[in-house]
């Protein structure tokens, strides 16, 4: 664990693994308060209109963009990531991330200046994706390329529950704010709050990363001379199997989490009555589930073998999208908790080994390029839209058929999950 440029310099394990797990943790901060306010807030601020559902869908189109940033972010930083080094990567990522995150809570909206406010919103979302794109795959790499044998998905799992942290800490912020302001002052400047005080992880998370030396596979990689020029054109050439099995291998990772989270929030709200404050209790309640589900993935991914844990979750999801209607549509609280328990505990043991699952598909060479790129690219497919097209299925079908939605994302990924090759490549 020793850095090229200070070979005396050795990474501790607590630098390591808070390394990759704070990062995560404000992306997924960054990103679900901007999915919370895409719903609760920026329709009638940003763009306001007077069909509320087409508000709502345009407020999400935002969202999308961040995931199509995602793979050019990929592309920059893991080339970057596979050529300089994977610190210095991380540090521009995390600062390109939360620069953007903090320049929404300073934004005006549209009755301040226009369509210069949806654009300039869309501006920064776009830059929220870019560092994201590169934020994801440099901090699984940092923790598995500094595991121990026989530890790999376990170290691989601590970015990951980065992803219940930040929900729980966005998620709780937004309760604080409705229960100590009104809703005029949350909408006034209240929804700003969290956007604003993310720059206190990053600064965090910036000072952490400056502490951390480099992998000993890059080191390795250096050693060797097996550096590749323009490793996306490496990936494109020579690893186009991993590259198309592997993304879609964890779409419905992304199709689950964004429909208990995004779309779950919004019918809740708009169709099911519920308010704003009481659902996102509810969700908070099952984000503990998930925070739980993902060490015990870990654990039986390093026993059993991470595809294999991957492709029993692939099968559950799929039952578990043919009961999404009795239990979301029930009207009964104690079902539609239960309904999030179940899918976030669902969603915890598919994210749990996902990581190190794509990590070990591709070389140390092309590995930060390689993980990044198939991780985004199925947040494309399996979340870019995810929230738009659950919302129009509802609205014009019915939630029975978003669970189908969910079942058709889980057995498209189990197919997958049997088609993909994996080598054993050097750590």
């Amino acid at each position: 664990m020793k850095d090229n440029s200070n070979p005396d310099k050795v990474n501790s394990l607590k630098h390591v693994l808070f390394g990759s797990l704070i990062g995560t943790t404000i992306e997924f901060f960054d990103f679900y308060i901007y999915a919370n306010a895409a719903v609760l807030v920026f329709p009638q601020l940003f763009f306001p209109g007077t069909d509320p559902t087409i508000s709502t869908i345009e407020s999400l189109a935002t969202f999308s963009i961040a995931f199509f940033a995602r793979p050019i972010g990929s592309a920059v930083f893991g080339h970057y990531g596979d050529k300089i080094g994977r610190k210095t990567t991380l540090v521009v990522a995390l600062l390109t991330m939360g620069i953007s995150t903090v320049a929404i809570g300073f934004l005006p909206t549209y009755a301040s200046i226009g369509i210069a406010a949806p654009l300039l919103l869309m501006l920064f979302r776009f830059g929220q994706g870019l560092g994201l794109g590169g934020e994801w795959g440099g901090a699984v790499l940092l923790a598995i390329e500094n595991a121990p044998p026989g530890k790999r998905a376990w170290y691989g799992m601590f970015p990951q529950l980065g992803a219940p942290i930040g929900l729980l800490l966005s998620g709780g912020t937004f309760i604080l704010l409705s229960d100590t302001l009104t809703n005029k002052q949350f909408f006034d400047y209240g929804w700003r709050i969290p956007f604003i005080a993310s720059a206190i992880l990053v600064v965090v998370g910036f000072y952490i990363r400056l502490k951390i030396t480099e992998t000993p596979s890059f080191l390795a990689s250096l050693e060797t001379k097996k550096l590749i020029k323009i490793p996306l054109v490496t990936l494109l050439k020579s690893f186009k199997r991993e590259l198309v099995f592997g993304t879609l291998a964890a779409v419905t990772t992304f199709v689950t989490f964004y429909l208990m989270t995004v779309f779950s929030l919004s019918w809740a709200t708009s169709d099911l009555g519920y308010t704003r404050r009481d659902f996102l209790i509810m969700q908070l309640f099952s984000v503990v589930f998930f925070g739980i589900s993902i060490p015990v993935s870990a654990v039986l991914a390093d026993r059993f073998g991470r595809r294999f844990v991957l492709i029993v979750i692939s099968i559950a999801i799929a039952i578990f999208g043919l009961f999404f209607s009795s239990l979301l549509g029930s009207g009964n609280t104690t079902l539609i908790t239960l309904f999030l328990c179940l899918g976030m505990t669902l969603m915890g043991m598919t994210y749990g080994p996902l990581g190190t699952f794509l990590s070990e598909l591709f070389p140390t060479e092309v590995r930060y390029s390689g993980a990044s790129l198939t991780f985004n690219f199925a947040g494309i497919f399996g979340a870019a839209f995810a929230p738009i097209i659950a919302i129009w299925i509802a609205k014009n079908y019915g939630i029975t058929y978003v669970g189908y939605y969910l079942s058709a994302a889980a057995v498209m990924t189990f197919f997958s999950l049997l088609l993909i090759r994996k080598k054993d490549h050097q750590f």
